[in-house]
């Protein structure tokens, strides 16, 4: 998809702070943080949203969770407790049609912020 700026993103034609990449999976930062951490993590597969995803994608479904839990262990905020988020559709707030998870934690090390 051309105009997806997630996609954009992935090829390096939009800068962002990564924190993950490997063949399958990026994970980089919000740029409107709702947390102290706040990563988004995704496929690089362009996929619109859970509503596109096949029988075909179990395996990279699967990647896709491994990934979240690998990013919150190497920001340091698996012990202490994090929220994942997908927002599935216009109705349910989802912004940009790139299927990704959004990583929220570090509460414990921001106490101004709230759960």
């Amino acid at each position: 998809m051309t105009d997806c700026i997630f996609c954009k993103i992935i090829k390096g034609e939009i800068p962002a702070k990564f924190v993950y990449q490997d063949e399958l999976m990026v994970g980089f930062y919000d740029i409107s943080p709702k947390a102290p951490v706040h990563v988004l993590v995704m496929p690089k597969k362009h996929l619109e949203s859970l509503r596109s995803v096949n029988d075909g994608e179990k395996d990279l479904m699967g990647e896709v969770i491994l990934t979240v839990h690998n990013v919150a262990k190497k920001l340091g905020i698996d012990k202490g407790g994090y929220k994942v988020v997908i927002n599935n559709g216009e109705g349910a707030g989802q912004l940009v049609f790139h299927l990704h998870l959004h990583l929220l934690g570090g509460w414990n090390k921001s106490p101004g912020w709230q759960v």
